[in-house]
């Protein structure tokens, strides 16, 4: 029996329940950071030492050393492989909770969370959800991916005023050290690992920074990346207080960010799809990003006004959300799939410093000039983006196709391994124990040679062979 050959548009089973298992994952890391976010602005002050520099700059910690430890992190998923790095960075990032959640002082808080950040494992995770998924499905995986973080910061907004509210943020803290064990569970047990066959797999790793490193457009959506990180934490430093000075008690700010969330969700949704298949991604990004400097400034007009910072919140999500689930998944397109870890180690490492410049920056400036100018500060850094990003043009989507084989292991490797050395054909990837290859190709590819390998795939006829 001969294996089957297809373009299908839609994600397959497999594909479905890889993005599936690394949102529950990625949805559960979240919820234990997105805690402190509405708090630790209003709880870090009665912390020992605390200045609203220091409290801006706890906030933002946990990004510099993530900043700092991302592109090793990366590195090392290329070279080890996803899940060892993965499972280790939870390690330390529940050490650096557990840390966080004895703190007396501001340092000490400070502390805990610049340990939470050496648990690095955002590029990985990535690296590894584009291992799993095809080109084409990469930004629905990305908005899956979106959806779980958007879900967990909503819990957030809800669970980590409730457990401030009994017992400070060293409840939170513990809470979050929980959260990195229930990850570990969901590595081990329910994400596959990938396999993947490819000519370019033998690049060294100087030769794969280098590679990234050089690439200006990949720096330009890196760079879109900093400033949506920045442009967040710096609205959190301020916005809780916001709420506050509008009359709304801590535990109930949920009933904003809930509505909120849920409905830039909604907006965001037709304008993804609409610009994948419409043709007008490059135009999307500009109008995102003019978008997101709008909500910014709308945030800082509205002051202690509940109606308007509900707008200005509704305006800046929507631009948020559709700018973290599309930026990665324009960067996946960018770069050789051998150097995925490394540009995602890039990717994230601006990402975290964008958080670490953002609570930081915001921290100085509300102590120097007032608890607005890190907003104003935000929206410039947002403008200046907007300037380089301005010539950008997104990537083409590559093909891919997907070939039904043999659902033993020893037959589907030696399948594999033919299939890579085919003229055309960048990288081909099985995920877990399931019988599905999928093949990225260029131009060169052609359909016909797959003859040479099994006559079923050239003629596409349907069906798996058992191995």
């Amino acid at each position: 029996m001969g294996t089957s050959l297809s373009d299908s548009n839609a994600m397959t089973p497999v594909e479905i329940r890889a993005v599936f298992s690394l949102s529950l994952l990625y949805a559960f890391r979240m919820l234990g950071l997105f805690m402190v976010l509405p708090v630790l602005a209003l709880y870090a002050s009665d912390y020992e030492g605390a200045t609203p520099a220091l409290v801006g700059l706890a906030l933002g910690a946990y990004g510099l050393t993530q900043a700092c430890l991302q592109i090793p992190a990366g590195l090392l998923s290329d070279r080890w492989g996803r899940k060892p790095v993965i499972l280790l960075g939870l390690a330390l990032f529940g050490l650096g909770s557990v840390v966080a959640a004895g703190a007396d002082h501001v340092w000490e808080l400070i502390l805990g969370r610049a340990l939470q950040g050496v648990g690095a494992i955002a590029s990985a995770l990535m690296a590894l959800l584009t291992d799993v998924t095809r080109d084409q499905q990469r930004s629905k995986a990305m908005a899956s991916l979106g959806a779980s973080i958007g879900l967990s910061f909503v819990l957030a907004m809800v669970l980590g005023p409730w457990l401030a509210a009994r017992s400070g943020l060293s409840l939170v803290f513990h809470v979050t050290a929980g959260l990195a064990v229930v990850g570990a569970v969901i590595v081990l047990w329910l994400v596959p690992t990938p396999t993947r066959r490819g000519r370019a797999g033998a690049v060294p790793v100087p030769a794969m920074l280098g590679q990234c490193l050089r690439d200006r457009p990949l720096w330009q959506l890196n760079a879109g990346v900093f400033t949506l990180h920045f442009a967040m934490t710096a609205a959190f430093t301020v916005v809780p207080l916001l709420l506050e000075q509008a009359g709304l008690a801590r535990t109930m700010h949920w009933q904003v960010y809930l509505p909120v969330l849920f409905g830039s969700f909604l907006l965001m949704l037709p304008v993804m799809i609409r610009a994948e298949r419409g043709g007008w991604l490059r135009g999307a990004l500009r109008g995102m990003g003019l978008t997101l400097a709008g909500g910014v400034g709308l945030m800082a007009l509205a002051g202690g006004a509940s109606s308007g910072l509900i707008l200005a919140l509704l305006v800046f999500f929507f631009a948020f959300n559709w700018l973290e689930a599309t930026l990665p998944a324009l960067l996946s397109r960018q770069v050789d799939p051998a150097a995925r870890g490394t540009a995602m180690g890039l990717y994230t490492t601006s990402q975290f410093l964008g958080v670490f410049a953002g609570g930081t920056a915001a921290g100085y400036a509300a102590q120097l000039l007032g608890g607005l100018a890190g907003l104003w500060l935000a929206a410039l850094v947002i403008g200046l983006w907007l300037c380089w990003m301005w010539s950008f043009s997104p990537p083409e989507l590559p093909r891919s196709l997907v070939v039904n084989g043999p659902s033993k292991p020893e037959a589907a490797t030696e399948l594999m391994e033919r299939i890579s050395r085919l003229q055309g054909v960048e990288e081909v990837t099985r995920i877990g124990n399931s019988g599905q290859l999928f093949l990225r190709v260029n131009d060169e590819f052609d359909r016909l040679e797959l003859a040479r390998i099994d006559p079923g795939l050239a003629a596409g006829e349907a069906g798996a062979r058992p191995g």
